[in-house]
């Protein structure tokens, strides 16, 4: 970010700070359309990042009392969409129409910001390792069923197995992986996620 984005984002919070509605709305309007991008990254539908969207605005504008000028605000709004986008997911997993619909959509292409780059190809790393642990027959049945998209009974046919034995590796794959993602701390959830897991 650039000195003069990092001056235009204190005065503005400052007088954010004050109750001055104008800031509110500049900052809105900066910061709207890639948290957007971002919460939509993880949660694939637009009514549903409008909403993670409109609730940290509402969340900022409560608490703005409280705000730091000195401190990164970009980085305030990134960290409160992460929570607040977590939170989502987490009450998708609780509800079965809303998981259905988070968990299984078809994946459009995953919007990182640019700040957030070397984190994704953390995960990215860590992906590619748990799928490394997993014994040669059931890592290809994992791969030909989440990367090449082909149904159980597809790589059963392919493979000379029953569609119940690539069930049963799909399984244990899955359970392997979630066992190995479980040592890596607080991306565990959103790497599940990555991987339709929950």
């Amino acid at each position: 970010m650039s000195a003069d984005k990092k001056n235009t984002d204190k005065l503005l919070v400052a007088q954010l700070r004050e109750g001055n509605e104008k800031a509110f709305k500049k900052l809105f309007g900066i910061y709207r359309n890639p948290l957007f991008a971002y919460a939509k990254s993880l949660v694939q539908f637009d009514s549903y990042a409008e909403e993670i969207v409109q609730d940290v605005f509402l969340k900022v504008w409560l608490n703005r009392a409280n705000l730091k000028a000195e401190l990164s605000f970009k980085s305030y709004l990134y960290t409160i969409t992460k929570n607040h986008t977590f939170n989502f997911l987490a009450k998708a997993v609780t509800d079965k129409k809303l998981r259905e619909e988070v968990f299984y959509a078809k994946s459009t292409v995953k919007y990182l910001p640019v700040d957030d780059y070397i984190e994704g190809r953390e995960y990215e790393v860590i992906r590619k390792k748990a799928i490394q642990t997993l014994p040669p027959r059931r890592k290809l049945i994992f791969e030909m069923s989440r990367d090449e998209g082909k149904s159980y009974q597809d790589i059963g046919s392919e493979l000379g197995i029953s569609t119940q034995t690539v069930k049963n590796q799909m399984s244990q794959a899955l359970s392997n992986i979630t066992m190995y993602l479980e040592t890596k701390g607080e991306i565990t959830f959103l790497l599940l996620v990555f991987f339709n897991i929950l």
